[in-house]
């Protein structure tokens, strides 16, 4: 839409706010309300100010004005407030250069699309995410000085099977939820209405189903879009699965992993490069990739290291990135293997199915920066020709210790990820998409504020290990 169709959809809808959305460093959504006389179409050019001092690894004190500029082609009508509001994604500016301000997220994934149109390779690269999230009935916890704990309970857990009261079984045991009938799915229901609702506010949703692990993992997956639009969708998709849940009196969690012993969550992601409107990943090597296709996995793997620290930015997402779990910690290949960091779906023989799953992701990145990451990477691996190597097609649990010792892996904590990104981040440089001075500062809030205060606490399960040492 255009600022006049926007303001005349308004109109007809009955918005009596408008909402302007972001999204911060680490990948949570912000929102500032206007009442809609504050609209006009003046408004999408000169903005609306805020403090971008008080958003997470933003702009100092001393240059914390800046401006939010809509997007007229994201609005759409919240479906969940009382008050009817019109919702637009919004793009953050410098009120004195009305330069995009290089920490907002959402440049950094225009910038990243803007490098590929430039690089010739090609003009479109596509992005199709499947979230995966846990939906439980109760969750509490708490950290002090001298106490730490949590404690979460869901209707359809599986250790909820030998309690007396209101008892009527039909649980999913451990790692064995994957795609059963109700009664044992608990929450067909609740996901159908997600899916309405994210239907309703313009994503186009191909499926949903239960996930393998107990107690409420689900997973509903978007249609592929341009690596911006599948982003904005991820964001407006996290704040749908939250708010129908919270209304269902249910709590959502995208921690990859919540659960000790069972599947954690993912958010594998499959894209793809086309041009003039042909797919370039498709040819006659192997799985019927195309040359380019392998040298962009080559580029993924080479940089899955780096690229970690983005895709797998929390603590509790190297919880997950664990062998026995159906965890992509193997930097490798292959067209059926689901441990490898890169798996070539065989669904379709159509070229234009063809596309490249990357599976260490998590649902608790950012995913303007994730998306426009995997880009850089793959894209510096098509630029230096990179060769993936032989893949892997072998069942990892029947390699040789001498086998896998040639084959990398993912790191094993958040520390050991900011440190490879700390030193592998020259291809994310390139075109300006992310900056020097973004990384700096991305990597000291991930080491201050969570890799370092995680470390510096004692974990409840230290007290059973040694108190009586």
């Amino acid at each position: 839409m255009t600022p006049k169709e926007v303001l005349a959809f308004a109109k007809e809808k009955g918005a009596k706010q408008v909402d302007l959305r972001f999204t911060d460093l680490p990948g949570l959504s912000q929102h500032v309300s206007y009442p809609m006389s504050q609209l006009d179409e003046d408004a999408f050019e000169e903005g609306f100010g805020f403090d971008g001092s008080s958003i997470r690894g933003w702009a100092a004190i001393n240059e914390s004005d800046m401006l939010l500029i809509p997007d007229p082609t994201t609005a759409y009508m919240d479906p969940f407030f009382e008050t009817p509001t019109l919702c637009m994604i919004s793009d953050v500016v410098d009120p004195i250069t009305r330069q995009s301000y290089d920490r907002d997220p959402r440049y950094i994934a225009k910038k990243a699309e803007a490098y590929l149109k430039n690089s010739g390779i090609a003009d479109t690269a596509f992005f199709g995410a499947e979230a995966e999230f846990f939906i439980f009935d109760n969750v509490h916890f708490d950290t002090t000085q001298h106490s730490s704990f949590y404690y979460i309970d869901a209707e359809e857990g599986r250790w909820n099977s030998g309690r007396k009261e209101n008892n009527l079984g039909y649980r999913p045991r451990y790692k064995e939820g994957y795609f059963p009938l109700p009664p044992t799915d608990h929450y067909q229901d609740l996901r159908a209405e997600m899916v309405e609702v994210m239907e309703q506010v313009g994503l186009v949703i191909e499926c949903h189903h239960h996930e393998v692990a107990t107690g409420g993992q689900a997973e509903i997956d978007q249609k592929f879009n341009t690596l911006l639009k599948s982003a904005d969708g991820m964001m407006l998709y996290k704040y749908v699965v939250r708010n129908v849940a919270n209304q269902y009196g249910k709590t959502v969690t995208f921690m990859p992993k919540p659960l000790f012993a069972d599947n954690g969550s993912g958010m594998h992601t499959h894209q793809s490069l086309w041009k003039d409107g042909k797919p370039i990943f498709a040819g006659d090597g192997y799985a019927g990739l195309s040359q380019i296709a392998l040298w962009y996995i080559g580029g993924l793997l080479k940089h899955a290291r780096a690229l970690s620290a983005i895709i797998a930015p929390t603590t509790n997402s190297y919880k997950r990135l664990v062998p026995g779990y159906e965890a992509p910690v193997n930097l490798a290949y292959s067209r059926r293997n689901r441990s490898a960091a890169c798996r070539i779906p065989m669904y379709s023989a159509n070229p234009k199915a063809k596309r490249v799953e990357f599976r260490p992701p998590d649902t608790s990145c950012n995913p303007y920066l994730s998306f426009a990451s995997n880009l850089m990477a793959g894209l510096d691996g098509i630029l230096n020709k990179i060769d993936p190597g032989e893949p892997l097609d072998k069942d990892i649990y029947d390699l040789s210790p001498e086998e896998m010792r040639n084959v990398p892996s993912m790191p094993g904590s958040l520390d050991e990820a900011l440190e490879c990104l700390e030193n592998d981040h020259a291809f994310l440089l390139k075109g300006d998409v992310f900056t020097e001075e973004l990384l700096e500062t991305y990597i000291s809030y991930k080491r201050k504020n969570e890799a370092a205060a995680v470390r510096l606490r004692p974990h409840p399960y230290e007290f059973a290990l040694y108190y009586d040492i």
